[in-house]
């Protein structure tokens, strides 16, 4: 499977290209829909690929008459790069990379899979389920019109792949992801003229500082949990006594416990000047993604491939989401970071590894073909 993907490298490199120049960005409808034609036009006979909403599921023509149940393979079109970074980053092959906006998260983790799939069926391989490649286009804008759809084919799967980038230049696979709670935090005082009738106001502002203090006293890093007050604004002139102010808060944890315990910590604020008062919006955006058994047997299936390709397949814990997220929270295995390797995703560097192309599109191909 190996030497088959290095003999199509080219043709994969040709294929990243085509799709990173297509630019995508979360809030560009326009050119997602065309990111999403130029995807399902690409898979031709290979898949059946139909929208639903502004999301692309396709379904692979794959070997093997007798298909039970179904393995899901999960990405996204979206990137956080704006129309025309292009021209400032342009897609280029240099110093063993390919590089370019999305070219790591995670255009170059969608062709990959389509090539494994087309390494099947090159070999024949009989596939014994459905194999479906679900692209969101709102992942990093928070999934929120494609969650429900995620959660749907999740459940009618044996085990997710999710195909964001691998950790660092190791490309280590991910095992656990953190859980990501946003909440924001409006005070509500009470106006007045700071020089004439300085004690009749209830400052929004001083109200808000102190929550913050108690807010950040909600970080425990023994246990992995961080609350980060990211954003603070309020007040209107330096001589009012500020009748509104707020922050947006971002706040992490590793198990659903956590974040549960969490929320009933951030929905029990009081304030402390009894003249002011709060308002709580926000919540859990994506549950844990935990180590769990079933992740555990997907990891230790791609870790006897990788032997036997004389690869190496190690695994991680990370901080950030994915839609991996969704999946394994209801108890789907679910194995993350199947992608690129390389580093700089968000970044001006953007780049990933040429040299392990090969193997990452062999990895998946012998995972698909021997979930069970």
């Amino acid at each position: 499977m190996i030497n088959w993907a290095r003999a199509h490298e080219a043709e994969l490199i040709s294929f990243i290209r085509e799709l990173v120049v297509c630019e995508s960005p979360s809030d560009s409808p326009e050119g997602l829909k065309r990111f999403m034609d130029l995807f399902a036009d690409a898979l031709g006979g290979h898949a059946k690929c139909k929208r639903v909403d502004t999301h692309l599921l396709c379904e692979f023509k794959l070997p093997g008459r007798k298909k039970e149940g179904q393995i899901l393979a999960l990405g996204h079109g979206d990137t956080v790069w704006p129309n025309g970074t292009l021209q400032i980053m342009p897609f280029r092959h240099d110093g063993g990379r390919l590089w370019g906006p999305g070219v790591l998260d995670m255009k170059a983790g969608l062709a990959m899979f389509v090539f494994a799939m087309k390494a099947l069926r090159e070999h024949n391989i009989a596939v014994p389920h459905r194999v479906v490649l679900q692209v969101n286009s709102d992942e990093e804008t928070g999934s929120r019109t494609s969650r429900a759809l995620t959660e749907k084919q999740a459940l009618l799967s044996k085990a997710v792949l999710v195909l964001e980038p691998g950790t660092g230049l190791e490309g280590k696979l991910k095992t656990a992801r953190k859980g990501i709670s946003d909440y924001r935090l409006r005070v509500r005082g009470i106006a007045s003229h700071s020089g004439v009738d300085f004690e009749k106001g209830a400052s929004a502002i001083l109200e808000l500082s102190r929550q913050i203090e108690r807010i950040a006293g909600f970080t425990d890093l023994k246990r992995g949990i961080t609350v980060n007050p990211g954003t603070i604004s309020g007040g209107t002139r330096s001589n009012v006594i500020a009748e509104a102010a707020e922050m947006h808060i971002d706040a992490r944890t590793p198990r659903i416990i956590d974040a549960a315990r969490l929320d009933k910590r951030f929905r029990a604020l009081k304030p402390i000047d009894k003249r002011c008062t709060l308002e709580l919006s926000g919540g859990i955006n994506r549950p844990p993604m935990e180590r769990s058994a079933g992740v555990v047997k997907l990891l230790r299936l791609a870790q006897q491939a990788g032997r036997e390709m004389g690869i190496e397949v190690t695994e991680s814990a990370t901080g950030g989401g994915s839609d991996g997220n969704f999946t394994a929270a209801l108890g789907v295995p679910t194995l993350d970071g199947l992608g690129a390797v390389g580093e700089g995703a968000h970044a001006a560097h953007e780049s990933l590894l040429t040299n392990r192309l090969a193997d990452r599109v062999a990895l998946l191909a012998t995972l698909v073909s021997r979930v069970q």
